[in-house]
């Protein structure tokens, strides 16, 4: 499902990020992503999501070789990833059912099927009830659970979360982990960079550990 071949990464002005990253995640697998600050963590997720190309190597998402996708071809393999972050990022001036919505407005789906997948979403988050209200009348836990329904409202194959537990109270954590787990149980590949190290310890997943660019656990 996320496949990395050798991936490099390099900056004009830094050098090597990423240096010579292989892994290999299958459908339905969760996994960490940890390291010190500085590892390559962020690099590696902007790869994935195809925000930038890597200098050498190749990276394989959904069977799909996207170092010889075209630039318009771009946005189709992002709808194929939800993203979960840890500043929530949503509209403030949005109701919970419109940024949760806004993935499926981009994609084009008509009303009726938005309305449709949008309040099973919420349910799935335990969120029904709550279309009308808007983010900042939301606890922070709420707030993550929109985030996650925004993310999985079109049903995408590949989750990638970024620190979502980094505001939350561990038992709000163990929440949004019963949540991914869930997720996974229907085949969806989730991706969580994360620097809880109790989190990860309890949760016994893969873990794969960046060490300044190099992959050194997996």
């Amino acid at each position: 499902m996320i496949k990395f071949v050798n991936v490099s990464k390099r900056y004009p002005e830094t050098g090597d990020v990423l240096r010579n990253v292989s892994f290999h995640l299958r459908r339905g697998e969760i996994a960490f992503l940890t390291g010190h600050s500085g590892a390559g963590k962020s690099t590696l997720l902007r790869l994935i999501a195809v925000m930038e190309r890597c200098s050498r190597g190749q990276i394989i998402l959904d069977g799909e070789d996207v170092g010889l996708a075209k630039e318009n071809q771009l946005p189709y393999i992002r709808r194929k990833m939800g993203f979960i972050y840890q500043d929530y990022k949503l509209l403030s001036d949005r109701t919970v059912f419109d940024n949760v919505a806004l993935p499926l407005v981009i994609a084009g789906y008509g009303h009726h099927e938005i309305s449709r997948r949008v309040r099973a979403a919420l349910d799935k988050v335990s969120l029904t009830g709550k279309e009308k209200k808007y983010p900042l009348a939301l606890s922070g836990g709420e707030q993550q659970r929109v985030g996650i329904a925004r993310a999985v409202v079109n049903k995408p194959p590949i989750i990638i979360a970024d620190e979502p537990t980094g505001n939350l109270d561990p038992e709000l954590s163990a929440e949004i982990m019963f949540l991914f787990g869930q997720f996974q149980q229907v085949g969806v590949t989730v991706l969580i960079a994360s620097h809880d190290i109790s989190l990860i310890t309890q949760l016994n997943r893969r873990v794969l550990k960046l060490d300044h660019g190099q992959m050194v656990s997996s």
